[in-house]
């Protein structure tokens, strides 16, 4: 005996029944929102930060456009479109010296300090005595924790062309004292090397955590290949990093128009303002000092602009290489 064939109307009433017992998205997220409510009770500090100074500034973009007026204030400030921009990029005489200034010193900083983390961390991690790997560790991250204001007065010590340790190595060497400090044809070596100087140690702490989660497993499948310890970086330890390199170039490269404004603040003077004076010091003197406030949050917002672009611009290209990017 064959049974009966279900009504399309049977079929149809059963698959809307199942629809509606199923559960939206909405309703999961949520769910899962209550089931981590203790963890985003945690996290609300940090969500504070974010709220108050990262997104609560934005409000004052708004005086890019604007002749921004103290007794106005700056809802009532006239709004003048795009007149500053008109004037740094086409009647400022300084905007575009400073704008090669700030890509130069930028660019030295990462093309000769993006790597010296990933060298450092290397060299550390082939240290086989653990105090003095942890020794080496302490007194590379110690200058991180100085402000450059204290290490700008050491810098200027140090390489006094009259009292200087290094200028007097220098002469004992039979050559003629360098002016590292006031001389433009020092002056970018000297900011970029004492970049690297102060960040070098904090830069390697991710890299060697990084490090840290490689398979041993790995290293011993290598030498038993007969692969020598240079081998084993070229092939096991830097491909494993590989992606926190590519992760950490692409936020770099997002800031490559911050050239390290308390680093060069601190350091240059009027003699060295050809090669020195970037785009931060430019902000600081024209709108703290002479109170072009609208002038100065254009170049803000030029400048946030143009990291945002390079972003998503090298977040693509890694993406296309295979990498992983941000999002």
């Amino acid at each position: 005996m064959t049974s009966s064939p279900v009504s399309p109307d049977v079929d149809g009433s059963k698959a809307a029944i199942r629809r509606e017992k199923r559960p939206s998205k909405f309703s999961e997220t949520w769910k899962g929102y209550k089931k981590c409510r203790y963890l985003f009770l945690l996290l609300t500090p940090v969500l504070l930060w974010y709220v108050v100074f990262a997104y609560g500034p934005l409000y004052g973009i708004q005086l890019a456009f604007k002749d921004f007026k103290m007794i106005d204030g700056v809802w009532s400030s006239p709004w003048v479109g795009v007149k500053h921009f008109e004037f740094l990029f086409f009647q400022s005489p300084d905007f575009f010296k400073i704008l090669r200034n700030t890509i130069i010193i930028s660019f030295y900083h990462i093309i000769f300090g993006f790597p010296a983390p990933i060298v450092l961390a290397l060299l550390i991690n082939e240290i086989r005595l653990p105090k003095f790997k942890k020794i080496t560790q302490s007194l590379t991250y110690l200058p991180h924790f100085f402000s450059w204001v204290i290490l700008s007065g050491i810098l200027i010590t140090l390489l006094s062309p009259s009292t200087g340790v290094v200028n007097y190595l220098i002469q004992l060497a039979g050559l003629e004292p360098i002016y590292f400090v006031g001389d433009p044809n020092y002056f970018r070596f000297t900011l970029v090397t004492s970049g690297i100087w102060k960040e070098v140690g904090w830069g390697t702490i991710i890299y060697l955590a990084a490090l840290a989660g490689i398979s041993p497993d790995l290293y011993e499948a290598a030498v038993m290949d007969g692969a020598n310890r240079w081998k084993q970086t070229l092939h096991i330890t830097l491909p494993s990093i590989l992606p926190v390199i590519v992760l950490l170039f692409i936020l770099r490269l997002g800031s490559v128009l911050d050239a390290g404004f308390d680093q060069v603040l601190n350091l240059y003077s009027p003699a060295t303002y050809e090669v020195a004076d970037i785009l931060d010091t430019y902000v600081y003197r024209v709108g703290l000092q002479n109170f072009q406030f609208s002038l100065t949050t254009a170049v803000g917002l030029f400048k946030n602009v143009v990291a945002f672009c390079l972003v998503l611009f090298t977040n693509f290209i890694s993406k296309k290489l295979g990498q992983e990017g941000l999002f």
